[in-house]
């Protein structure tokens, strides 16, 4: 049997992927009122998909047999789509086709390096992908972790304030009258909310530190009655368990805490975590997906995290989760859990460590998709652009899910099967393009000698 093909019969999976394939084109062409729109969209969708070493608007169109770009290049920024809507059809896909009751949400953030300063967004910012502050574009992300395999929900590009507050490069990007400024963790808050609205319902949310210390994030999830797992810093303040609210009646009561003071000071994180006891420690081994096992030590006591009572309320009572790597340095991390009083210590560390997903999600949209490959500068033409990817992205997941002996295939092992279909069906519809490879083969090895 062939490794490509995952099944005993290798034309049949062919002719089922050629099928999901199209349809996948459909459902983003129903999007695009032109039957000639409808063909380019299609075509730049399975451009993301094959072998392209840059996914821009002229390496596109050459590889879908195009003599010049500019039927590619009106997909992102001159035909009239709306990516919200394809955005929809997608979730609601994903709902149908592969929702999973214990998915868990993954919102984070991922960064775009620029090297000028006139695509929307880009600015001088922490940029994950390379570690460091950097001119780029930032998005914040949610995927949805089930079954094993990631799937996009949504994203947002970050504007910076300068960027909503000057009318110059809002026009020169772009940008719509509609969209203003949001810090992330808005941005964040917006997409858990499209994503319940779309019918999905995650069993619990996952993010790091960025949202993860923000009182607003946290109290939101709590009156959606979502779950939580979120990094946070080790400055944050926490009561011990939940303190009680007491009045000293020899004063008067005071106006602006009517249910009195708590009976005792909050501490640091920090100091909670450097107090432990050696036996409140124990050896956890994790794994993520089908990675080798993890180790470190962990702890974990009820707190209630103080930054809320300054606005005159106590939050509900979470975990603090305590990890500590090993060795004699072993670094230091903490999150707030939101699971019952009643879970595990390996419950609490399981769910924290999903956040981990995310990152080959981002890996395998920018390496196999292109994702970061886009060279506009419209706002309109990055969500454009970042949409299709999604939907190329959830197409290859899909294939992933198809049933085969041995082990499961990876996202690049299944979207290098899918591009070999695309070209034999490529060189089926379009014959004349098997002579213009030919021909475009000649002249590079001409150049090089």
């Amino acid at each position: 049997m062939a490794r490509g093909c995952g099944c005993a019969d290798e034309e049949a999976v062919a002719a089922a992927c050629a099928r999901e394939a199209e349809d996948a084109a459909a459902r983003l062409g129903r999007r695009f009122g032109r039957a000639e729109a409808r063909g380019h969209a299609a075509d730049y969708l399975r451009g993301l998909l094959a072998e392209v070493e840059r996914k821009n608007g002229w390496q596109l169109a050459e590889r879908v047999g195009y003599a010049h770009p500019r039927g590619i290049q009106r997909v992102l920024d001159r035909y009239a789509w709306d990516a919200d809507a394809v955005r929809d059809d997608l979730r609601a896909y994903v709902v149908a086709e592969l929702g999973d009751p214990r998915a868990v949400l993954v919102v984070d953030e991922t960064g775009f390096p620029k090297q000028g300063t006139r695509s929307a967004g880009v600015a001088r910012q922490y940029c994950g992908a390379l570690g460091k502050v950097a001119n780029c574009q930032v998005a914040v992300t949610a995927a949805l972790w089930a079954g094993q395999r990631a799937w996009p929900m949504g994203a947002l590009l970050y504007l910076p304030e300068a960027w909503t507050t000057d009318p110059a490069r809002r026009a020169s990007a772009q940008i719509p009258a509609t969209v203003q400024f949001q810090e992330k963790w808005r941005l964040a808050l917006t997409l858990v909310r499209r994503t319940r609205a779309a019918g999905v319902m995650p069993t619990a949310v996952v993010a790091d530190a960025e949202y993860g210390d923000n009182t607003t994030v946290r109290q939101t999830l709590h009156r959606l009655r979502l779950p939580y797992a979120v990094g946070i810093s080790p400055t944050l303040t926490m009561f011990r368990g939940t303190p009680t609210l007491r009045i000293d009646r020899t004063q008067p009561r005071p106006r602006n805490r009517r249910d009195g003071w708590p009976n005792q000071e909050p501490v640091a994180v920090r100091a909670l975590s450097e107090a432990l006891t050696p036996r409140a420690w124990r050896r956890v081994t994790w794994r993520n997906g089908t990675n080798p096992p993890w180790e470190a030590d962990f702890a974990a006591l009820r707190v209630t995290p103080a930054t809320d009572w300054r606005r005159r309320r106590l939050a509900p009572e979470v975990w603090l989760l305590c990890e500590r790597g090993l060795g004699p340095t072993g670094r230091r991390k903490h999150y707030l859990v939101s699971l019952p009083a009643t879970a595990s210590l390996a419950q609490l560390v399981r769910l924290a460590h999903q956040r981990w997903a995310i990152e080959q999600h981002y890996q395998d949209l920018k390496t196999e998709l292109g994702l970061d490959h886009f060279e506009g500068r419209t706002y309109p033409g990055w969500q454009h652009h970042l949409v299709i990817s999604a939907v190329a992205y959830a197409f290859v997941q899909r294939e992933r899910m198809r049933p085969r002996e041995g082990p499961p295939l990876t996202f690049p092992q299944v979207r290098a099967f899918v591009q070999e279909i695309f070209t034999g069906l490529l060189f089926i519809s379009r014959p004349r393009y098997m002579r213009w490879m030919k021909q475009a083969e000649h002249r590079f090895r001409q150049l090089r000698i």
